[in-house]
């Protein structure tokens, strides 16, 4: 194969014709850059400690190294030891390192599981059985035209940028599995079809901790949730803004998505150990 090109352009274009099955699939070109000088670039970038302040929030400060680490470009201990040496001791481990963590043992149960991170690792705690879930993701979800915004540029962010932030990722698994009750098969392996950083153990495992499949309990959010973390930036345009599904107490949405789950028990409060002064932070 070709390797030396004038410009990015005709790198593009000669690997869509050498490729033309997966560019009919998606033929769109993210503007992330590739190689080691880059990711090193992006490494010095990162602040460990704004990271965990804002990383949940769409504007946070993430690092955007995930397609580096995905493609080997980068390795997590790289990572991690340049995080550690930033952070003070009364700061380690830190929450970017656990995040990394949390990355590699997603690699270690696929490498322990092979194919078998296709399967559900455990029943659905929604009250549904598998069979209750459709096989195929909805067109409308796939092509951006749900009618919620939020929605809708989640899926042009994804199919023309290749990256969602992971809260947006996990919006969206959420409403493709219960909002639209499809199988978290159908929307995984649609994330793998767009993610620069989509690698099958990490993106698998986390649909299916949404899903309730690896997970005690199904992840779903509410409204409040969505415009606290974007800054309202997709309800105030929104067609659907006086018809959101997602605009109720969590409560109220427990029961509409999952009418048959049983009730969750009441966790009682923990009892004060004898002796001991409770503390009020950690």
């Amino acid at each position: 194969m070709q390797r030396d090109f004038e410009t990015r352009e005709d790198l593009i274009a000669y690997l869509r014709e050498e490729f033309p099955n997966a560019a009919a699939v998606d033929g769109s070109a993210p503007e992330t850059v590739g190689g080691r000088a880059e990711a090193e670039h992006r490494l010095g970038m990162i602040d460990p400690v704004e990271y965990a302040k804002t990383r949940n929030h769409m504007k946070g400060a993430v690092t955007h190294l995930s397609p580096y680490h995905r493609h080997g470009v980068l390795t997590l201990a790289e990572t991690r030891d340049h995080t550690a040496a930033q952070l003070p001791p009364e700061n380690r481990p830190g929450k970017l390192i656990q995040e990394l963590a949390w990355r590699d043992y997603f690699q270690r149960v696929y490498a322990e599981l092979g194919a078998g991170i296709w399967k559900d690792r455990e029943p659905y705690k929604t009250g549904f059985a598998a069979e209750d879930y459709s096989e195929a993701l909805p067109e409308n979800i796939r092509e951006g035209q749900t009618g919620l915004a939020c929605m809708d540029a989640f899926a042009d962010d994804l199919s023309s940028k290749g990256y969602l932030h992971n809260h947006a990722r996990m919006w969206m698994a959420a409403y493709v599995v219960h909002w639209r009750r499809v199988k978290w098969q159908a929307g995984a392996r649609w994330f793998l079809q767009h993610l620069l950083d989509g690698d099958p153990a990490s993106n698998n495992l986390s649909w299916q901790w949404v899903a309730s499949t690896f997970s005690h309990k199904p992840y779903f959010f509410n409204r409040d949730n969505l415009e606290k973390y974007t800054d309202g930036e997709y309800c105030e345009t929104c067609p659907a803004r006086d018809a959101c599904p997602f605009n109720d107490s969590y409560p109220a949405l427990e029961q509409k998505l999952f009418p048959n789950k049983p009730p969750s028990r009441p966790r009682k409060p923990p009892k004060p150990r004898k002796g001991k002064r409770k503390r009020w932070h950690q």
